[in-house]
């Protein structure tokens, strides 16, 4: 057993991320994958998802003989001395996580880790998972040590988040275990500039905090993060809807009230709602685990309807300014990412809008950059997918802006004006230039945001 050898468990966002990153910082990483699919574009010097900048760190990995696609427990986990899992965690009907995946993983890695392996829990699971686990661990008489280590990247800026991370988490009950987690990231760090110009990621701020809590707290931190930063979005929106009653505008009353020190700006913006594989699920896993303790998170029910609210918000608030049902209007929808930089439709409130769209009657057009084959099962019957805003946005009755792409915020007023038979631009991302759309004859509308 090599003690810089490690295994990553899952090739998902956050498995192959983690991954192909360690490969440049001095470890040889086995990274399994059972998805024959999956692994085969792997092995190409791929990621069979869209994240900008990580083909180039798969494919140096590859090259270097440091990174090593597998579909083997039997050959990863022997050799190496840590082993993150990185399985999937998908939600059960009630809004709980499904930990099939994750028992699995550590149940097979048991069979074959040698004795002192340190098993490091990535995947984001509830609060008392990783006692469980240990039990397990027990059951199988495997000496291994667990560690819960919570991911907090991005999807879009995966790399980033990995390598100029604002903390890194890490809890168990063997210190020696912990400090060995943290030590990874360390090591990462002394790489990352260099891992930076490779994946062409501009180079952060550094701030690092390496944090080591007790166990159940690392697991707690991770999705009481993410249900804060939802929390924080749903009241936007809330506000956002007062504001369109009130005649004010969300945006400059956003601004003003993130200037608060004490509040800060980010994830004060308003729109048509969160979405992704994290938000929704963590949300609703946080919800879960206070039931199984007997807490009812009354406020975290509250940001889970608002934000449910919001796409059909959007298409109620379309047809009021059309002034007319939608039946047969023709509208193309901007977006179907759940947020730019990323392919992922994951609960993408741009496919719920354009779902909406068409329950109510209306022509549906859609365009994203990435997200194309992805969306496409999501869709419903009769929307049609194009491969160019100008294709979209010709002879349509209104335009709304899904998902915040560099280039629909960039696409000309005047152009949008030119292609379209009607003139609403729909802006639910409210990052569109209203002064623009304006200066070109449209009417612009946002969500609790006109000027």
């Amino acid at each position: 057993m090599n003690a810089q050898t490690v295994t990553v468990l899952g090739a998902g966002y956050v498995g192959l991320t983690t991954a192909a990153l360690l490969a440049h910082a001095g470890y040889t990483v086995y990274v399994v994958e059972p998805n024959k699919e999956r692994l085969k574009v792997i092995k190409t010097g791929r990621s069979f998802f869209f994240e900008e900048g990580l083909d180039e760190v798969i494919r140096t990995a590859l090259d270097m003989g440091m990174l090593v696609p597998t579909d083997s427990y039997k050959k990863s986990v022997p050799e190496s001395s840590v082993v993150f899992s990185c399985v999937g965690t998908p939600d059960n009907p009630d809004g709980s996580s499904n930990l099939t995946y994750v028992f699995a993983a550590a149940e097979e890695t048991a069979r074959h880790a040698k004795p002192g392996t340190v098993y490091v829990q990535k995947s984001t699971v509830p609060v008392g998972t990783g006692t469980r686990i240990e039990g397990k661990f027990e059951e199988l008489n495997a000496n291994l040590d667990y560690v819960s280590n919570p991911e907090f990247l991005r999807e879009g800026t995966a790399l980033y988040d990995t390598l100029f991370f604002d903390r890194v988490v890490a809890g168990g009950r063997n210190k020696a275990a912990v400090n060995r987690v943290l030590e990874i990231y360390m090591d990462l760090e002394k790489f990352r500039d260099h891992i930076a110009h490779i994946a062409r990621v501009r180079i952060g701020a550094r701030g690092d905090q390496y944090i080591a809590t007790t166990l159940n707290s690392a697991e707690l931190i991770k999705v009481t993060s993410n249900a804060f930063l939802a929390l924080k979005i749903s009241f936007a929106n809330s506000i956002a809807i007062l504001a369109d009653k009130a005649d004010a505008d969300v945006v400059e009353v956003m601004d003003a009230v993130g200037a608060d020190n004490r509040i800060g700006r980010a994830f004060l913006n308003a729109g048509r709602g969160y979405g992704g594989g994290c938000f929704p699920k963590d949300v609703s896993g946080l919800i879960a685990s206070g039931l199984d303790y007997g807490v009812d998170l009354e406020i975290m029910h509250a940001a889970q309807a608002v934000n449910e609210s919001m796409p059909g918000y959007v298409v109620d608030k379309l047809q009021d300014t059309l002034g007319e049902p939608l039946t047969g209007k023709k509208v193309a929808v901007l977006g179907l990412a759940f947020k730019a930089g990323t392919s992922d439709v994951r609960r993408s409130p741009g496919v719920a809008i354009a779902n909406k769209l068409v329950a109510a009657g209306a022509q549906v057009i859609t365009y994203d950059p990435q997200a194309h084959e992805e969306a496409a099962p999501d869709l419903r019957d009769g929307i049609d997918q194009v491969k160019t805003i100008e294709k979209a946005a010709d002879n349509a009755d209104a335009v709304v802006i899904t998902t915040e792409w560099d280039e629909i915020l960039d696409f000309e007023a005047h152009d949008f004006a030119r292609l379209m038979k009607g003139k609403i631009l729909f802006d639910a991302v409210n990052q569109y230039s209203s002064v623009e759309a304006s200066t070109a004859g449209l009417t612009y509308v946002g969500v609790g945001h006109t000027t």
